[in-house]
């Protein structure tokens, strides 16, 4: 049985993937622990696969789960911890964005007792302006509201303690926030920090409108409050409309009937219509979660393995 596991999901990064096993080989022999490498090829179109491949001819720990179609991250993260058989795991990805030289801290902190490390980014630099108050305003936001606490610049960078690792993968939701998840279930806790690198091989998939979603689907799998927010404006609107009906009666009981305005009528009726349809979109978003949790389909389907028993 391996001590520790290294999981790095792959989706078209074939070209940066040799520089990536230049730099992790020698920090994993330095840390003289018995180790295996995850490699999960998300549905990759490049020769991704092939150059992992040579990589397991070459170390037999190199251990390849190649997926039917691309899932995308969070499935690929939840796919290697399923096979993770270390004592522990490290998650981080795969284009060098997230520096191998930044294990042995990890590993340091899980020999100190800790059984959930974070790597904590010390700063955002080569973001453009927008990606970055769009990050601090997400963590910002979800602090405040959120059921589970997650530092400001973590991400999928982290090392999990075996304990952390079934209870992560007992949990049986579809929507996976793998940053949630792992904070949700709790443990001894501590963080290192590291300087992010510029991306080697490959292209972001991630635009704005993408991350948004992502941001979303993270606050409602841990909050309930945008729901509740439409519940305390529709209390907050139907007060106003009743001070609004009361003012009306007494102009009306003084100063007689007044010919109505007809831009007065149309701005009421469209912010009431406004606020009905952003309520009914914030439920439907809520609901197609549920309907994603009772179909039950399975996260990922699996087109080949390499290394791993059957």
């Amino acid at each position: 049985m391996p001590e520790l596991s290294i999981i790095l999901p792959f989706h078209n990064e074939s070209s940066g993937a040799a520089l990536l096993f230049e730099r992790l080989y020698p920090v994993l022999g330095s840390l003289q622990l018995d180790y295996e490498i995850i490699c999960i090829d998300d549905g990759s179109t490049d020769n991704t696969y092939d150059t992992l491949r040579h990589e397991r001819d070459k170390d037999r720990r190199v251990k390849i789960v190649r997926m039917a179609r691309n899932f995308g991250k969070e499935a690929a993260l939840a796919c290697g911890l399923h096979f993770a058989k270390g004592h522990a795991a490290i998650t981080m990805d795969s284009d060098l964005q997230h520096p191998p030289e930044a294990i042995r801290e990890l590993v340091q902190k899980w020999h100190d007792g800790g059984q959930l490390i974070y790597a904590v980014r010390r700063n955002r630099k080569g973001e453009n302006f927008i990606y970055r108050m769009f990050a601090r305003a997400f963590y910002a936001v979800f602090r405040r509201i959120a059921e589970v606490k997650i530092p400001e610049g973590a991400g999928d960078f982290c090392l999990l303690d075996r304990i952390v690792i079934d209870a992560v993968n007992a949990l049986p939701e579809r929507n996976r926030f793998m940053k949630g998840l792992v904070s949700w279930v709790g443990f001894r806790r501590d963080t290192v920090t590291f300087d992010v690198e510029p991306r080697q091989g490959g292209a972001s998939s991630w635009n704005f409108f993408r991350l948004l979603r992502f941001a979303f689907d993270g606050l409602s799998a841990f909050s309930t409050l945008p729901l509740r927010i439409w519940t305390w404006s529709g209390a907050l609107v139907s007060f106003a409309a009743l001070g609004y009906a009361l003012y009306l009666i007494l102009d009306t009981l003084l100063y007689g009937v007044d010919v109505p305005g007809f831009a007065s009528v149309m701005v009421g009726i469209l912010f009431l219509g406004g606020l009905q349809l952003l309520s009914l979109g914030m439920i439907g978003e809520y609901l197609a979660r549920v309907i994603t949790e009772v179909k039950a389909r399975p996260l990922y389907f699996i087109a080949e393995r390499d290394g791993f028993e059957a």
